[in-house]
């Protein structure tokens, strides 16, 4: 069963949640963050992407940069920025996105979970990212942002969750730049506390990563690291845990996750078209956006039209879990027979796209020429999430957009 444990989080004063939370540091580059960060003296972007605060041909996986974070984690500290709580609690994380709000519980989850596999997860992790926030993590010995987990829905967890929001007022309160509203509660009272996380380890047998793999390998590796350096280790110390926000599975929404390609691997368009022919039933929608009907069909933008591909039978195995998803159908109908794209992970020749970008972002890609066609999927599903996961499988490169992302800053896990 799952552990889930309270702690005592480092937080900033109520007056500067809105400024000091930002987006979690990998759905940005440098110059984004900078941009971000402008007339935010307490931004976490100057701790969680600290190059900012440095020269612009810095490598960012430099010693310096490094160091900068560390430097400015201090500093955020001794100003008061940030305040470390002084009783371990349980944290209410909510979220509002176009009238839907979802509500997450947050809490450490256990090193020993994450090895066991009783966390469990749906994509590969790469080695390099991986390195990168176990540095991050290593110097400045804190998890710094959360990762983004999902589990079973638990009726009595629900209750007492919907039971706070209605009682007492939220701790942070606001609207972000992008238009979504970020709700957090402290769960103040010992009894409720305990009763969580006695309900989490008696009815939640696994949870799942839903976003922020490479986090959570890098803080659960670290933890490891640290044990196994510590001799006089005894499997109570904070490092055994990581910071982690669990939002019921039924609360959640997977959007789409786009493909553009730059090149139609030497066809021209015609033949191109008629390469597809074989596994799908096309039909020119022309040019007006044309969104992904259900499981199966596909948006294609060539040429300044868009088209509906439908997978025709034969084409997918909806009896294995990987078969019978969108990507998949995709990768084995399209980008790897016809495109010659066999490795999603490096090849530079595709990028993707999140849904909440919208389509039209896919046709301007196109349209600027600086892609040639685009793709639009049909988004996958939380059951097939849990299914694969369940199942020991690994989704195929970028399956799932999960969105609003969670601001990192608004409560932060120290390792001792």
């Amino acid at each position: 069963m799952a552990v889930i444990k309270p702690f005592r989080g480092l937080r900033p004063p109520r007056a500067l949640a809105k400024d000091l939370a930002c987006l979690p540091y990998d759905v940005m580059n440098t110059a984004e963050a900078r941009k971000m960060a402008e007339g935010k003296e307490c931004s976490l972007l100057h701790i969680s992407r600290s190059e900012i605060d440095l020269p612009a041909d810095i490598d960012t996986h430099s010693d310096l940069v490094y160091k900068k974070s560390v430097d400015n984690f201090g500093k955020w500290q001794k100003n008061s920025w940030l305040v470390q709580d002084k009783k371990p609690h349980f944290y209410i994380y909510a979220q509002t996105m176009k009238g839907r709000t979802q509500y997450g519980i947050v809490g450490c989850a256990s090193v020993d979970d994450y090895i066991k596999g009783i966390i469990k997860k749906h994509e590969l992790t790469r080695t390099d990212k991986e390195q990168d926030r176990m540095v991050h993590v290593r110097v400045n010995n804190a998890n710094i942002e959360p990762v983004f987990f999902t589990y079973p829905a638990v009726k009595e967890i629900d209750d007492i969750v919907s039971n706070i929001v209605s009682k007492e007022t939220p701790e942070y309160d606001f609207i972000a730049e992008d238009g979504f509203g970020h709700h957090f509660w402290v769960i103040k009272n010992k009894k409720t506390n305990l009763l969580i996380e006695k309900l989490f380890a008696e009815k939640v047998p696994f949870t799942y990563i839903a976003d922020g793999h490479h986090r959570t390998a890098a803080a659960a590796l670290v933890g490891k690291e640290k044990r196994e350096n510590n001799p006089s280790h005894k499997g109570t110390e904070e490092y055994n845990y990581f910071m982690a926000v669990h939002f019921p599975s039924d609360q959640l929404k997977i959007i789409d996750y786009n493909r553009t390609i730059k090149d139609l691997n030497g066809l021209s368009p015609k033949e191109f078209l008629k390469r597809l022919e074989c596994g799908f039933v096309i039909a020119e929608k022309g040019t007006k956006t044309y969104k992904p009907k259900k499981l199966h069909n596909f948006s294609m933008y060539l040429e300044g039209k868009w088209y509906s591909l439908t997978a025709k039978p034969g084409t997918y195995d909806d009896n294995d879990p990987i078969g019978v998803l969108d990507v998949t159908i995709l990768t084995n109908q399209i980008l790897s027979p016809v495109l010659d794209i066999q490795d999603l992970r490096r090849s530079k020749r595709i990028d993707y796209v999140g849904g909440i970008r919208g389509l039209d972002e896919l046709g301007k890609r196109v349209d600027s020429g600086e892609m040639k066609v685009a793709f639009a999927l049909y988004p996958v599903s939380m059951d097939q999430l849990i299914t694969i996961a369940d199942s020991g499988n690994i989704m195929p490169p970028k399956s799932t957009w999960f969105e609003p992302k969670l601001r990192s800053g608004l409560v932060i896990h120290l390792l001792d």
